[in-house]
């Protein structure tokens, strides 16, 4: 679960950027928060998804020092990127291998400041996600 502080903004990113799907969403007036589930492939079951949490009135959170990132496992980072930056995200460390390895890595940044990684995975279908098709 990351907590956002525009769920609109960010399900956009999540949604046009990286090329997941909303799946559902939710809203609790009384506890006046809203939440929006994503994911891959219409949220087939076994696959991972994130919850966006907008606590209504709350525009920004710190992202504090115990969170690192989220990792998306892509067919070819090189062209994930290049989607990425052509749908107008931020992509922080482009395609390449990690330092002292062979595995090709991306680094991307959400529009609360939240680093998503990208892996290129070398052996796995992905079904008809366009960023994983990239």
């Amino acid at each position: 679960m990351l907590r956002v502080g525009n769920l609109q903004r960010s399900i956009d990113f999540y949604t046009k950027v990286l090329g997941m799907q909303l799946l559902r969403t939710s809203e609790n007036p009384e506890y006046k928060y809203s939440l929006a589930f994503l994911g891959f492939d219409g949220g087939n079951p076994g696959q991972a998804e994130i919850e966006l949490t907008y606590n209504w009135g709350t525009d920004s959170y710190e992202l504090g020092t115990a969170y690192g990132h989220i990792a998306l496992g892509v067919p070819d980072a090189y062209a994930a990127c290049e989607k990425i930056k052509a749908a107008g995200g931020n992509v922080t460390r482009e395609a390449g291998p990690v330092k002292g390895g062979s595995t090709v890595i991306a680094f991307v940044t959400d529009p609360d400041g939240y680093k998503i990684e990208l892996i290129q995975e070398n052996s796995r279908s992905h079904g008809s996600d366009p960023l994983r098709n990239a």
